[in-house]
């Protein structure tokens, strides 16, 4: 296999930045507040994608996670110095999109399998991630816990008939993020904020859980908005990911005011922590 080095691109330093990382060491942490748009996985359309992505640079996100897909990645890099990452449930598609210079992965986003029945188990999840991990060790691994699992699965599985943290054991096994789900399918019996937060309160349930019982940061995903983005933070992530509230936007522009919603909430979120610290200081 030939070297998986990152290419000599415009926004590299930038990437690496984030990262907090030079090429080809795994990320020890994610920034606080940082802010992930999701084009889908699988969404192959280009122009869809590219207005994603511009939405993501525009609009102030911090990373960009699309579809695992050499020319997507390519396209990708076009548009936007941020970080890639490039989400798939099928290990050795990474290494192409890699090989490009996808700087992340992602095994997760896994809301379209769901619309046709198809769930993944915690033996499922943990294959995969020893799989990707044995291909690509150097990558950044993310890896998102399902939904579909109860909230004690989702911290607790039974495998070998003996009860492990399944967040603990995707950490052992070489995961550097874990990413949690469960807006999608959220009903909420209110409109408006109550509605917002309700949508919202399993991932946010799932973010507070996990992040007590593991040492790698949470990322929270799925049904959240600019209203309960901060509450990610207050649960223990390290930041959000966010899809259809910006993916399924028309319009670039509303896709770059969205993106720019969630941003200024989470900066805010930032600075009243950081307030708060430097004052209890004094």
């Amino acid at each position: 296999m030939s070297s998986l080095s990152l290419p000599s691109v415009a926004g590299k330093s930038l990437r690496h930045q984030f990262l907090g990382t030079p090429p080809l060491k795994r990320v020890p942490s994610l920034r606080k507040g940082c802010v992930a748009i999701i084009s889908g996985l699988q969404n192959f359309n280009k122009e869809s994608v590219a207005a994603v992505v511009t939405a993501a640079d525009k609009g102030g996100a911090t990373h960009v996670d699309i579809a695992c897909d050499p020319e997507l990645v390519k396209l990708a890099q076009k548009l936007t110095s941020l970080p890639i990452c490039v989400s798939s449930v099928e290990p050795e598609a990474f290494l192409a999109a890699v090989e490009v210079g996808a700087d992340m992965v992602e095994i997760g986003n896994y809301d379209s399998f769901y619309e046709t029945g198809m769930k993944f188990s915690p033996d499922q999840i943990l294959e995969l991630t020893r799989e990707v991990r044995t291909l690509l060790p150097n990558i950044t691994l993310s890896v998102t816990v399902p939904h579909t699992l109860n909230l004690p699965d989702q911290v607790f599985a039974l495998i070998f008939l003996w009860p492990v943290k399944l967040a603990e054991l995707l950490e052992m096994e070489g995961a550097d993020i874990i990413q949690t789900e469960g807006g999608k399918f959220s009903n909420p019996s209110q409109s408006g904020v109550l509605g917002l937060i309700e949508k919202a309160t399993p991932t946010l349930a799932s973010a507070y859980s996990i992040s007590r019982a593991i040492n790698i940061p949470v990322l929270c995903s799925s049904g959240l908005s600019s209203v309960t983005a901060p509450m990610a933070l207050a649960a223990g992530a390290a930041g959000v990911g966010v899809g259809s509230a910006v993916n399924k936007l028309n319009d670039v522009v509303a896709m770059i005011a969205e993106v720019k919603s969630l941003a200024n909430a989470l900066r805010l979120e930032r600075i009243s922590v950081s307030e708060e610290v430097r004052t209890a200081d004094l």
